[in-house]
This record gives C-alpha cells, sequence and structure tokens, in this order.
C-alpha cells in the first residue's frame, strides 16, 4: 500500500507516442513526487574547494563600461587588472573600456571599446551607415520580459542583429584579451583549460538573463558544454561584499567625515570596525541597474550570509542619458532627434559622449555653467532639417536653464543638469528607504556604495540626507573596480557566501488527491475511479527563503512508459512567497525540467528517477540518479526555450 504522497500518476508525463493522458487536457497539472524532502548536504560543501585552475580571470561586463582583472591561485591577495586601454576620454579614468561593439557592414566582428568607437567616429557618414554599432546593450537582457536564445537587438543604424551574438563577440574579445596578457606574461602560450572563468550580472536579474550570459559565454569558446564549471556567474554586488570587508582603511572614504578612515591602524581592515553578526547594505549603481543587497559576516572564517533577498531595478546612469535626450528631443523636436540618430549616428555617438564628460562634472554645489559641444553636423543637419538655426530652437523653445552660445555649445545650468539626475537618483532613494523600512534590515552598520555612478557627488549627498546617520556610508577608493576585484576573489573561493535568499518562488504541478470542500470542483478529475486535484502547487522553495549554499531540493519522479525516454517536468515561478495552484494570479511558467532517462533500463517494474535541485548558489542547478540501478541520469533545467 503506497502513502498518498508516493502516489505517482504514472501517465501524466507523456512522449511523443504514448497516448495523452485525460489531465493533459486540463493545463499542466504536471506529476506527484514520490518523497519531497529537504536536504542539507553538508558534508562536502563546507570543504574549501580545491581546483585545476592556474589563474581565475574575472570579466566585469557593464552597461557602460567593462573590463577583466585575474589574481593566480598561488597568489590569491595580488588582483592584477587588465593593462591600460589604448584611447580614452578626458576625466574618466580607462582603466575600463566602454561596452561598445562595431561589427562590418556583413555583420562580422571589427573591434570593441574605445578601438570600436574611434573607428566608427572616424568613418565617412555615408559608410558609417552600413557599419553596425551597438551600446548600452546589456540591459536588453534586464527589460526583455520573454528573453530567448533568438532576441535580437538593434545597432545604431537601426539594423537587427542576435543578441546571443554581440554577448559573445564580446566575452571571446576578452577571452583573446586576457589569454593574451597570460601568455605575454609567462612567455608561453596561456591554456584556456588553466583558467577558471567569472561572469558579473546583477542580483536582481532572473534567471534566464543568467542562463543568457552562459550560453553566450559556450559560443564565445570561454568554457565548454561539457566542463560548465570552469564558469562561475557572480553576482555584482555579491562580488562588491566580498570585496569591501577585505578593504583596508586606508582605501577607502568615509561620507561622514569625507576623510580616509583614520583612527585604526592602516593596515587593518574595515574589520577593525566589522565584528561577528555585523550587517551591512551594499548599494551597487552602475550604468543600468542598481542592486542592493544586505549581508551580515559571521567570523571568524568570514562567511557571508544574506538577510534578504537583492532588490533594485533598472535605475543606472544612463537614466541621466535618456532624461538628456527627452531635453534635446524638448528643445529640438522628437521627430528631428529619431532622424538624426538613424542618418548621421557617429555624431549622436559624439554628442553622448560629450554629454557624458560633462555628466561627470555635475556637483550639488557647483556654480557656474556646463558646455556642451554640439557636433557640427547637428547643427548642419538640423539646419538643412527645420529651415532655421539651432540657435533659433533654444530661444522658441520653453527650456529655461539650456542656452546657446557663440562657441557653438549648449550651455547647461546647474540647475538644469541636477534635474537630469533627480529621476534616476530618487529611484535608488525609494528602493533604499523601502529596503531600511523592512524588518529584517535594522541595525545595519556600515553601507557600502560601489559601482561606476557611486563616484556622482549629486548621488552621494542624496544617500547621505536619506540615511541621516544610521550607517556609515563607505566609498572604496577604486569604486569602479570593486565588482571586478570582488569576483576575482568569489572564483578563488566560491563557497564564501554560505547562505542566499532565494529571489521567486519555485516548483510544479501535480496532482493530488481531492478532497471535498477544500479544492475547487472544477479542478477535479476522475481517473480509473480515482478522484484527484489537477494544477497543486508543489513548492520547491519559496521568494525571499533562506538556502545554504549545497542545500537541496529532491523529489521523486516515474516515467510514463518503460519506453520513455525522457521526462519533462515544467518549473513554474511567483513573486509572492507562497501559491496553492500553478493556475493562480502571478504564477508563471519559468521553466523546464528535463530528465534524460534514456539508456538507464531498469529490470524494476517502476522506475524511480531522483531529483536533486540546488538553489543556494548563484545559478539554479539540477542532479537526477535512477534509483534502482544508482546510475547518474543527465538533468538539465532550462530558463530559456520555455518563455
Amino acid at each position: 500500500m503506497m502513502t498518498e504522497k508516493e502516489l505517482v500518476i504514472d501517465d501524466i508525463i507523456t512522449d511523443a507516442m504514448a497516448t495523452p493522458s485525460p489531465a493533459k487536457s486540463m493545463g499542466d497539472p504536471g506529476i506527484t513526487p514520490l518523497s519531497p524532502t529537504h536536504v542539507l548536504n553538508d558534508s562536502e560543501e563546507n570543504e574549501p574547494t580545491r581546483h585545476p585552475y592556474v589563474v581565475v580571470v574575472a570579466i566585469d561586463f557593464g552597461t557602460t563600461s567593462s573590463g577583466y582583472a585575474y589574481a593566480f591561485n598561488k597568489e590569491p591577495e595580488c588582483i592584477h587588472t587588465m593593462r591600460r586601454w589604448e584611447g580614452g576620454d578626458p576625466g574618466v579614468s580607462n582603466q575600463k573600456t566602454p561596452t561598445t561593439i562595431l561589427l562590418t557592414p556583413d555583420k562580422k566582428f571589427h573591434s570593441f571599446g574605445y578601438a570600436a568607437r574611434d573607428f566608427y567616429h572616424d568613418l565617412d557618414p555615408t559608410e558609417s551607415k552600413q557599419w553596425l554599432y551597438l551600446e548600452k546593450f546589456k540591459m536588453k537582457l534586464h527589460t526583455t520580459a520573454n528573453l530567448s536564445i533568438d532576441t535580437d537587438l538593434h545597432a545604431a543604424n537601426g539594423k537587427r542583429v542576435k543578441a546571443l551574438d554581440i554577448f559573445a563577440y564580446a566575452l571571446a574579445f576578452f577571452k583573446e584579451q586576457a589569454l593574451k596578457e597570460l601568455s605575454d606574461q609567462a612567455g608561453a602560450d596561456f591554456d584556456n583549460a588553466d583558467v577558471r572563468w567569472v561572469i558579473t550580472v546583477p542580483a536582481i536579474w532572473k534567471m534566464p538573463a543568467k542562463q543568457f550570459m552562459r550560453e553566450a559565454a559556450y559560443k564565445a569558446g570561454l568554457v565548454s558544454r561539457e566542463n560548465p564549471d570552469q564558469l562561475i556567474i557572480a553576482l555584482e554586488p555579491e562580488a562588491a561584499s566580498i570585496y569591501c570587508r577585505k578593504l583596508r582603511l586606508h582605501q577607502m572614504v568615509d561620507l561622514g567625515t569625507k576623510t580616509s578612515l583614520n583612527g585604526y591602524s592602516p593596515t587593518e581592515n574595515v574589520g577593525g570596525g566589522m565584528t561577528q553578526g555585523d550587517r551591512y547594505v551594499v548599494v551597487d549603481c552602475g550604468g543600468g541597474t542598481v542592486d542592493l543587497t544586505v549581508h551580515q559576516i559571521r567570523l571568524p572564517e568570514g562567511h557571508l550570509k544574506e538577510l534578504y533577498k537583492a532588490s533594485g531595478g533598472p535605475h543606472g546612469s544612463i537614466g541621466i542619458d535618456y532624461e538628456f535626450e527627452k531635453l534635446l528631443c524638448k528643445i529640438f523636436g522628437q521627430d528631428f532627434i529619431d532622424q538624426f540618430k538613424i542618418k548621421r549616428p557617429a555624431a549622436w555617438v559624439d554628442l553622448m559622449i560629450a554629454f557624458e564628460s560633462r555628466k561627470r562634472a555635475a556637483a550639488p554645489d557647483r556654480s557656474n555653467p556646463l558646455n556642451i559641444n554640439l557636433p557640427f553636423s547637428f547643427i548642419d543637419y538640423y539646419k538643412k532639417f527645420r529651415g532655421h538655426s539651432v540657435e533659433h530652437a533654444l530661444r522658441k523653445s520653453n527650456v529655461d536653464f539650456v542656452k546657446w552660445s557663440s562657441q557653438g555649445m549648449l550651455r547647461m545650468s546647474p540647475d538644469a543638469m541636477n534635474a537630469l539626475f533627480k529621476p534616476t537618483i530618487d529611484h535608488i532613494i525609494q528602493h533604499l528607504t523601502e529596503l531600511f523600512d523592512r524588518p529584517e534590515v535594522t541595525d545595519i552598520k556600515f553601507l557600502f556604495l560601489v559601482g561606476g555612478f557611486a563616484e556622482s557627488s549629486l548621488l552621494q549627498q542624496a544617500v547621505q540626507n536619506m540615511l541621516q546617520g544610521r550607517s556609515r556610508i563607505i566609498i572604496p577608493h577604486d569604486v569602479g573596480l570593486t565588482i571586478l576585484k570582488g569576483a576575482v576573489l568569489f572564483g578563488l573561493d566560491p563557497s564564501i557566501i554560505k547562505v542566499r535568499r532565494s529571489p521567486l518562488t519555485y516548483g510544479v504541478g501535480v496532482l493530488n488527491r481531492f478532497v471535498e470542500g477544500k479544492h475547487p470542483p472544477e479542478k477535479m478529475l476522475v481517473k480509473d475511479g480515482m478522484r484527484w486535484c489537477t494544477d497543486v502547487f508543489d513548492t520547491f522553495i519559496s521568494a525571499d527563503q533562506s538556502v545554504a549554499l549545497g542545500e537541496t531540493v529532491k523529489r521523486s519522479y516515474t516515467p510514463a512508459k518503460p519506453s520513455q525516454q525522457v521526462i519533462v517536468i515544467h518549473v513554474y515561478c511567483s513573486e509572492k512567497e507562497s501559491a496553492i495552484f500553478i493556475s493562480d494570479p502571478g504564477v508563471r511558467k519559468c521553466g523546464t525540467l528535463k530528465l534524460d532517462v534514456s539508456g538507464t533500463e531498469s529490470p524494476a517494474a517502476r522506475r524511480e528517477i531522483q531529483t536533486l535541485m540546488q538553489f543556494g548558489d548563484t545559478e539554479i542547478r539540477a542532479m537526477a540518479i535512477d534509483v534502482a540501478t544508482s546510475r547518474s541520469v543527465k538533468a538539465s533545467i532550462d530558463f530559456l526555450s520555455s518563455q
């Protein structure tokens, strides 16, 4: 006699040859697990990781700028940031390179970063229209609701290209640069097999975007599908957190005192001020997103525990660029700006570069105006398009704080520039306020402000005003490289973050015994004289639930027919902490669990495939074994193709 928990509806999961079950017509009622349990796999997980890699190379693939850093296993304290780049802008440190990519008219990779930008800029305008120039494309992975392998991007000239190709080209570029630098150091060709790669992504990214990055890495030849562990996906604020708690006191600025921290010996870590159980928030302000994480330190090893699921949103510094674009549309007309971007794409890029350097000069106490160079082709094309001058347009527009200077520049008053920052900074402050209002987020000792946008004194002042001295605000000196360096440290020891919070509730649809009065009648299914309730949500893990590293959720499934080759199980998710049915509002299908049971034929009448899913890592993993034969079954969880 089987217990209710152990019942499996053997033909719910059908293969193409099998006859569909009567339950199929009711959506995807799924399967009933044999033995749901939560297992903490502690023994081997807490062993320090030993791996054969000689070096860890981390790639910070940013929205606006990117770079890499590395450290050798035998010298983990010595982090090398990449060689200085050619090119660069006045007033912008060029330890990283712009995330810009240029393809030839026949869509072949040409160049990346400053080289791409400069080459594109120097092309004849008639020629540049044929070339494909892309920038700020990383945000597409965050904003696309149904991201897939076939998602497109638009180049500056309006032409479409496959996003996967662009991301793969970019990663291949960094692979080549890093291996060349390592080979030059070693005096011989450096073998990619000796490299553990780390790619950083925002913590608020959903699983499809993380998987997309991994697919791009496979396509770029960074690692092979056969050896997925050679690549680690690191979460940007986690990387920053790992680096920040190792900071020496002379390596950062305390906003409260506006000086490098003193009062401690300069060789002490923040650990001089960080003790067992200390809680701190990392605010990672990048080009595209703002990520907030809350960590608690666990000494003596200094392991980290996440106290609240990552939050934030698409409120990075490119929001200021969009506000500037809106301002230009208000002055010169949306129709003109749209045309100008398509007809003179290189000049538009020039204009945004000019704006970027002035954006960095914005400050709360600034009194003199900021001048932005208008490219000649902007002035010229506007005259042709409208029949009157740029100067005339500025006089006629109702935009006060922007004037025309006779040197061919837009003169913006500091108030006008600060107004462009306001919507983005307001969003960040709103997220921070909501976070600090949560009961889980109390007694925060430090707030680390990191990422390229953290250099903005307007943002720093807004955070200070919001916190009112509740936490010490710390900004590392090399704020733009914090994530990169932390990602290297994470690659050297991925087990440093011991407890994470699940961002979503995950589960599958199953059949349960129908209970009168408890289950809705429309969910009832009668099969072989038994009454079942369909669409029941079997929760693997709940949103904001603590998950230890290596903790697994165990379920057992059985194939519908002895001849079945593949079991396909739909995975559902929700932002709510609990769900009763997979048809509940807010529950959506988000992935597929595939168990390849071919070649594991078993003498047992009823094969049991035990599946283990890990949720405590930066990516969700699945493993499976055939219980009767103890043989491993190929298990994969796919969040891209099922969208």
